[in-house]
C-alpha cells in the first residue's frame, strides 16, 4: 500500500492562494502537485472557514505573550527557592550541625 504523503501548513495555504486568486485551475493544481481534489477542496473549505482568525490573532497574540510573562515569573521564584532549598539542605547536612555545634 502507498506511503501517506504529509503537506507543510505554507504549503497548503499556497496551493488555496493559487486556487482562489485565479493563477491556476484546481485541475491543474491537482495535477500538478499530484493531489486529489478531494484533497484540495477540503483544504480550501478550512482555509475559508478559519480566514477570519488572521483577524484575531492580535489579541490572541497579546493574551500569549501576558501568560509567557507570569510564567517567566513564576520559574524566575521557583529557580530562587530551589537554590535556598539547596543551599539550607547543604547547611542542615553538614558535619558542624550534626554534631550539635
Amino acid at each position: 500500500m502507498g506511503k501517506r504523503r504529509t503537506y507543510t501548513p505554507e504549503f497548503k495555504a499556497a496551493v488555496v492562494l493559487a486556487v482562489l486568486s485565479g493563477a491556476k485551475t484546481a485541475a491543474e493544481i491537482c495535477r500538478e502537485h499530484r493531489i486529489k481534489e478531494s484533497v484540495l477542496s477540503r483544504w480550501k473549505q478550512k482555509f475559508v472557514a478559519e480566514a477570519s482568525q488572521v483577524f484575531s490573532e492580535e489579541s490572541d497574540r497579546k493574551q500569549s505573550e501576558e501568560q509567557i510573562k507570569e510564567l517567566e515569573r513564576m520559574i524566575g521564584r521557583l529557580t530562587m527557592e530551589l537554590e535556598i532549598a539547596k543551599k539550607a539542605s547543604l547547611y542542615l547536612g553538614s558535619p558542624e550541625m550534626s554534631n550539635g555545634r
